[in-house]
């Protein structure tokens, strides 16, 4: 259990009231929103010297609340990192002359980029060596060492490198400081040489024209959103580039991207219901954005090309599931389109994917996922495996003249596979199975799916992990993981971290809750706005239901989530505190209410469209006024809680578990501890670093481990 703790950090109450809707509003911890947050994004040092002392000290009094698992997380650590094949590399993708690919050396923190001559036999999951003598057919090129590159750096991610079609040059991204502001250089693939080009402030995004002489990227705005595509040419600065589409409401992101062809640029401009594309010819200098179809509200669609035909993925006609319809790029509006393949109720299209001779489609029902290929006949068949629960998720490639596709396959038991399939012959070709070098026996675990009742009688999916000889008695304690926005999917895939809590008896289980797209479409639009509590009273139901089948009880669960599962998280605290031992906020999206009516925030119109827009609409502020967790918080009991955040995150910002915390503290009856570790050089995803990640799911792990009275003396089974 948790050790004796010192008196708790105690934020100072200085009031602050915002009315809204004739509802007065008073936030008790609104100091600890730096004005200066701007700044502090680009410099951490900029954070107000107030805020930052009370920062540390919650960092301290976490780390007394955890002081006695250090050798715990040291073993933690070790046994992960046995599990990781150090020097893993990614399979090599064919483009043109070369075969481009990841990987890591043994002992190295962040990936390295490179290629190698594409007739080179491929030797399966294997890093390739350089030759001694550096020029024989055996060596390879490293284009971009992320370890050099990061070496002395608090922060540092490698966020993207792109090569030209010529494949002289490579565009490459970073993020030094965890805030999403990405520098992009270029690289002379010949001498390995940077030029002087520097293009500061995008999202990290970047795409060649055909002849290298430029890229597309994305520059952000001064409150860090993704408003405009700029065309900079290479040699020159970046006060020169020009502005090539400009997106005027705040409330769409603008993203970059190819069609698999590579004949176009495709510019997306969406939010979270309703999305609008334009094509740039990357082979002339100059082009202008063509238009698809004008935005709709609540009309979803993205694009692809064969030659002048078009292959659209769209919800367009009531397809709430989505469909794929053609069309011509002289004439590509929303009149002409044409289905391809028919809406059908249940069955989510995912992801499309056109190829020389195919379309490729990943679909999902009833939270199972296949690929369907498709050919020139408009015959279909399917990819699709037989377990329980597994993951599927399918890799577009840099080639479209090919009839090859690559997808990955895993369960929570088994490692990952990754397959290249012929669409012609239908052969598979196993490239990678990947490695657990400490040793892993599928057959020692158990992989399930059940179901949970939720109180209007929808049935949950939960996919769960144990091992075989765990007993199903109600004895064993269980971590419970949700998320449920954005109509975000939450694979059953395999994960060797989480093997050194289910190696300890803990049941590993994920609730598969509405606002995903695990049943489709309707399951995300019956976890949104104002049909939004159903998520919290889904996982609530799934923890029920998990005591009920015998894989834990009440009081023995440590729920998980983070970002808006992290909202999640404070909302089930607030309405179930009896279900849980022990709660894992992970950057908490907490804050709702404060951070909805406060439009300069990054994320903040963007999201009024998932969250609804408390400013204007006096029934969401109704809506989430009731479920807001750091407005919900109330006299009670409460289970241990550990938040974690991160100073520099643009999405969930740092005050929003600083201030849950504060009020969590300040209002509880008993329980607890409550414990809140704030990252001082990272932002949303935490560590960068492979290792370094490591040490933070020890953190969380030995939290858990402490929760349910497991801490002490306990060793892999």
């Amino acid at each position: 259990m948790f050790p004796s703790l010192p008196d708790a950090p105690r934020a100072a109450v200085r009031p602050r009231e915002t009315t809204v809707h004739g509802r007065t509003l008073s936030d008790p911890y609104a100091w600890l929103k730096d004005p200066n947050w701007r700044e502090v994004l680009k410099d951490p040092a900029a954070l107000d010297p107030e805020i930052a002392a009370h920062l540390k000290a919650e960092n301290a009094y976490a780390e007394a609340g955890l002081a006695g698992t250090a050798d715990l997380r040291t073993r933690l650590v070790a046994e992960m990192r046995g599990r990781i094949r150090e020097d893993d590399a990614g399979v090599p993708e064919p483009d043109g002359p070369f075969a481009y690919y990841t990987r890591h050396r043994q002992g190295g923190q962040h990936p390295l980029v490179c290629r190698r001559p594409r007739n080179l036999s491929v030797v399966t999951g294997m890093p390739v060596e350089a030759a001694s003598d550096g020029g024989s057919d055996l060596s390879e090129e490293i284009l971009v060492d992320g370890d050099r590159e990061g070496e002395g750096l608090p922060f540092f991610e490698l966020s993207a490198a792109v090569h030209s079609d010529d494949h002289a040059r490579l565009a490459w991204a970073a993020d030094t400081k965890g805030s999403e502001l990405h520098t992009i250089r270029v690289r002379d693939l010949a001498s390995g040489a940077d030029l002087e080009d520097r293009v500061e402030n995008t999202s990290g995004e970047a795409v060649w024209n055909a002849d290298a002489t430029a890229f597309w990227y994305v520059a952000l705005d001064a409150n860090h959103r993704p408003a405009r595509v700029m065309r900079h040419v290479v040699g020159e600065s970046q006060d020169r580039d020009a502005t090539v589409y400009e997106e005027a409401d705040a409330g769409y992101f603008v993203h970059i991207g190819t069609t698999q062809s590579r004949d176009y640029l495709t510019i997306t401009a969406s939010d979270h219901e309703t999305s609008e594309v334009r094509l740039i010819d990357r082979r002339e200098p100059g082009a202008e954005p063509v238009l698809i179809q004008p935005r709709t509200p609540l009309l979803i669609y993205s694009v692809e090309n064969w030659g002048p035909h078009l292959f659209i993925l769209t919800n367009a006609g009531g397809a709430e599931d989505f469909k794929i319809v053609s069309t011509r790029l002289e004439a590509p509006g929303l009149e002409t389109w044409t289905d391809v393949v028919p809406y059908r109720q249940g069955v989510m299209i995912r992801h499309l994917h056109v190829i020389g001779r195919h379309i490729v489609r990943l679909e999902i029902e009833d939270a199972r996922p296949r690929i369907v290929v498709r050919d020139t006949t408009g015959t279909d068949h399917a990819v699709a495996f037989a377990e329980e629960a597994y993951s599927l998720s399918l890799h577009p490639g840099h080639e479209f003249e090919t009839s090859l596709i690559r997808f990955t396959y895993s369960s929570m038991t088994t490692p990952a596979e990754t397959y290249d399939y012929d669409c012609v012959t239908r052969a598979r070709q196993l490239r990678k199975r990947q490695e657990v070098p400490s040793g892993h026996d599928p057959a020692a675990y158990v992989t399930r799916r059940l179901f949970a009742t939720a109180p209007d009688g929808e049935q949950v999916p939960i996919s769960l992990l144990h091992r075989r000889d765990t007993p199903v008695d109600g004895t064993a304690p269980l971590l419970l993981y949700g998320y449920g926005s954005y109509g975000t999917l939450m694979p059953a895939n395999f994960r060797t971290n989480l093997l050194s809590l289910v190696d300890r008896g803990f049941v590993y289980a994920i609730a598969h809750v509405r606002g995903g797209t695990e049943k489709g479409w309707r399951w995300y639009l019956d976890g949104k706005r104002e049909k939004k509590p159903n998520t919290f009273t889904d996982f609530i139901a799934c923890g029920h239901a998990l005591a009920e089948a015998g894989y834990t009880a009440p009081g023995r669960i440590v729920a998980h989530g983070g970002s808006a599962g992290g909202m999640l998280m404070g909302a089930v605290a607030n309405r179930a505190p009896e279900l849980f031992a022990g709660i894992v906020a992970d950057v908490p999206f907490v804050d709702v209410m404060n951070t909805m009516l406060d439009a300069e925030l990054p994320l903040t119109p963007p999201e009024w469209p998932e969250w609804g827009n408390p400013a204007e609409s006096e029934a969401a502020f109704e809506t989430i006024l009731a479920y807001s967790p750091y407005d919900t918080v109330s006299a009670q009991d409460y289970p241990a809680i550990l938040a974690l955040g991160g100073l520099t995150d643009p999405r969930v910002t740092y005050w929003e578990p600083a201030k849950w915390v504060a009020k969590l503290r300040a209002t509880m009856t008993g329980g607890g501890p409550v414990l809140m570790r704030i990252n001082m050089e990272a932002g949303h995803g935490g560590a960068a670093g492979r290792f370094d990640r490591l040490e933070e799911v020890a953190l969380i792990y030995a939290f858990a481990l402490l929760a349910v009275g497991r801490a002490e003396g306990t060793g892999a089974a």
